[in-house]
């Protein structure tokens, strides 16, 4: 590196302008996101005789025109010369919106090549992405799994990224992942003058790190018929809804349904990080997300926060719990246009939405878990003061259609004092989980070659070939049907639940016994109520 860079700020040799030299064009390679994968960008900065001044082109939103004056501020406070003469940054493809101070560092670099204050002799091997302080100190920015997933698809060497990002960046395999802390530091890097070891995570020792015990099955009092009706939903990726009074620990059951779901394999650790790096969920220094995700929105929620969008689309709670649990207590309470717009999400474990600056699609395939009281004083309906028309009225602010997608309707009874004064320990999650585990490794090899991952996402060519029933277990369906008046909807939520049961069960055969078990995870369409 020229002195101005080797140097102290206080002994640099000045920078000489290039009088009669053509100008130098820099290009860095650089990368954005979009949904939740990233696409490259190519940074080219010129520099040529004419005015002082800084250009940013290629549809860069207000962030990325910003960086204009973080980046001038942290190259003087890092030794580096101002550039002299126009300077003009294009952000290639110039048809799409680029956003955030994530090209900061990229432009950076780009202006030291441009004006020759460096060399970086290996700058076209590396993928830069970074936000800049004015002292020179590179942030951390959202994205960053994506981006190094890209730039290994790209063929590059390697990414210069900021060391709180490298962990999540460092879990793409074959892929250099530098650290960088300072503007001074990468630019040394690219020269050559320093050597930074390329990061490693050991993804097999971040699974098998043990899940947080501060929550466990086992410190659920009674409520035996719950857990059992948890352990179902866990076993097939069913959706459940608790209904009881307030203090039967319905919050507490859900919350401990994470702790008996089989573990995330890496695929789908890989795309839930993807998710929560780029809103920046992720902490600093995290690499993956290895426990399965647990949303607890407020019923005020909007549609965008629990859906995603805003005027730049991003993901919502939804996706967020992608391959985990969404829980929604309260659930009469959230806004019907909210509740109605998680049909399509429910039915397809994708959301797409549309806004003026594109369309995205994310993914949203999750266990939903909610939870209300069976009246508006919370009381069970022969305690309650209210009317049966306002009972109804009640009930009736969640949709058909919406309580149809939810496979399992339980009722959570009130606990009994001999069971909270129990001193025996219930069974614990890592017990039940054992069994959950077994019964999905048998929908796995059921569904192995297909798009299905479990039994709640069976479609009906997959319900013809894998839940048959004998004459008898049919007939005694088609009574429960008609007395119950169920939909065609229902109905396969009864088989699919039936099916979950009988691997629970080991059992390749769906006996009446099992049928009539998830008949009874029909709470509502029962009209348990009166």
């Amino acid at each position: 590196m020229r002195a101005a860079v080797a140097g102290s700020a206080a002994g640099l040799t000045p920078f000489r302008p290039r009088s009669h030299a053509p100008h130098v064009l820099a290009q860095v390679n650089s990368a954005a996101v979009q949904g939740i994968e990233a696409f490259p960008i190519e940074v080219e900065v010129d520099s040529n005789f004419g005015q002082t001044n800084i250009v940013v082109v290629g549809l860069p939103d207000a962030a990325v025109k910003e960086s204009r004056d973080r980046v001038m501020t942290a190259l003087t406070n890092s030794g580096f010369r101002f550039p002299m003469g126009r300077v003009t940054v294009n952000l290639a493809p110039a048809d799409v919106r680029k956003e955030g101070p994530s090209f900061d560092l990229p432009i950076a670099l780009g202006t030291l090549a441009a004006t020759e204050q460096i060399e970086p002799v290996a700058l076209k091997n590396y993928a830069i992405v970074g936000e800049l302080a004015l002292t020179g100190a590179v942030r951390t920015v959202k994205g960053a799994l994506p981006i190094a997933i890209r730039a290994k698809q790209e063929g590059l060497r390697g990414i210069l990224v900021p060391r709180d990002n490298a962990a999540e960046a460092a879990v793409v395999d074959g892929l250099d992942v530098i650290p960088v802390q300072n503007l001074r530091e990468a630019a040394l890097f690219l020269e050559g003058q320093v050597q930074i070891a390329p990061l490693r995570v050991d993804t097999t020792a971040l699974f098998n790190q043990p899940p947080p015990d501060d929550v466990d099955m086992a410190d659920v009092k009674g409520q035996e018929s719950v857990k059992r009706a948890l352990e179902v939903a866990a076993a097939g990726g069913h959706n459940l809804l608790l209904i009881g009074p307030p203090g039967t620990g319905k919050s507490m059951l859900a919350k401990r349904l994470a702790t008996i779901l089989p573990p995330l394999t890496l695929e789908e650790a890989l795309e839930t990080t993807k998710i929560h790096s780029i809103v920046g969920q992720l902490a600093p220094g995290q690499a993956l997300v290895t426990q399965r995700p647990f949303r607890a929105p407020h019923h005020t929620a909007s549609d965008a926060g629990l859906l995603g969008g805003n005027i730049n689309p991003t993901p919502g709670e939804i996706s967020l719990a992608h391959h985990g649990v969404l829980f929604l207590d309260e659930l009469p309470e959230f806004k019907r246009s909210v509740l109605e717009t998680m049909r399509q999400p429910l039915e397809e474990g994708r959301v797409t939405i549309s806004r003026a600056a594109g369309t995205m699609t994310f993914p949203s395939q999750f266990m939903l878990v909610a939870a209300m009281n069976p009246t508006p004083d919370g009381k069970m309906p022969q305690e309650s003061k209210c009317s049966p028309r306002e009972i109804q009225a009640y009930l009736g602010r969640i949709s058909g259609p919406l309580l149809d997608r939810i496979d399992i309707h339980v009722e959570v009874p009130q606990v009994k004092f001999a069971q909270m004064t129990n001193a025996a320990a219930g069974e614990s999650s890592a017990d039940i989980r054992a069994r959950v585990i077994a019964a999905r490794e048998r929908q796995r090899a059921r569904f192995v070659g297909r798009p299905v991952t479990c039994n709640a996402r069976m479609g009906s060519r997959e319900l013809k070939q894998f839940v048959q029933l004998d004459e008898l277990t049919l007939q005694m369906l088609k009574n429960a049907m008609t007395e119950l008046n169920l939909s065609a909807r229902a109905y396969d939520r009864i088989l699919k639940v039936s099916r979950t049961i009988a691997d629970l069960a080991g059992s390749d055969v769906i006996t009446h016994e099992h049928v009539f078990e998830a008949v009874q995870y029909r709470s509502l369409d029962r009209n348990i109520w009166g």
